[in-house]
């Protein structure tokens, strides 16, 4: 039994190992979940993605609607050479697009964005959020 199990479990890989890498590797799997940490401070809401390889230019922050931040960007995918032979694909190409939905607090005028060493940091200053003023109504009669 466990000898049926051993030869089938190698003939599967053998048989992906031989497959073009379009069929084995999805183009934006691991790219499309990009993972992006939101802390509050007492100033600030700061999100920070890890984008290694990614260009400033090649990356999209956005406010829409009011109060959604939009953090969007496309990573290409490595020109293949007609005699290159590939044996490993793990980094991941294509697009990714995150949206968050900012907290009332947010001031969202005042927006910054920065990128260094493949790191994006978005930094939403917060604001005080102002109550309404309770407004007394005198009573005819």
């Amino acid at each position: 039994c466990v000898g049926s199990f051993g030869t089938s479990f190698y003939g599967f890989f053998n048989n992906a190992l031989s497959m073009p890498l379009s069929n084995f590797v999805s183009d934006t799997a691991a790219f499309a979940n990009t993972r992006i940490d939101w802390k509050e401070t007492p100033e600030a809401h700061v999100f920070k993605a890890d984008l290694p390889g990614l260009k400033k230019e090649e990356v999209k922050v956005e406010v829409e609607e009011g109060r959604i931040l939009q953090i969007s960007g496309e990573r290409s995918k490595e020109q293949e050479e007609k005699n290159d032979k590939w044996h490993r694909v793990e980094r991941s190409s294509g697009k990714f697009l995150r949206r968050f939905r900012l907290p009332e607090n947010a001031n969202v005028d005042q927006v910054k964005a920065a990128m260094e060493n493949g790191v994006l940091t978005v930094t939403v200053p917060k604001e005080e959020v102002k109550k309404p003023e309770n407004k007394s109504i005198e009573i005819s009669g």
